[in-house]
């Protein structure tokens, strides 16, 4: 609705001082159109990639891949 009211303005204006976007505009959200479609798309691949973790609990420690179990070990 909103386009065909827009297209009546520019229908009804007689100025010749109109501006408009022309080829470059649309090329330029045209090509941020097709980057965000790649960009998701690479993030859902991202997210695929990632394995939740089967105690359900978040690692506190960082990137250091010690986990709570390491430091209850029964001692001999």
């Amino acid at each position: 609705m909103t386009f065909g009211v827009l297209a009546a303005v520019a229908a009804s204006s007689s100025g010749s001082d109109n501006i408009a976007p022309g080829v470059l505009g649309f090329l330029v959200v045209a090509a941020m159109g097709v980057a965000l479609v790649f960009l998701l798309w690479s993030m859902n691949k991202q997210f695929r990639k990632i394995t939740p973790d089967q105690e359900g609990s978040t690692d506190q420690e960082g990137s250091t891949g010690q986990h709570e179990t390491a430091s209850q070990e029964i001692p001999k």
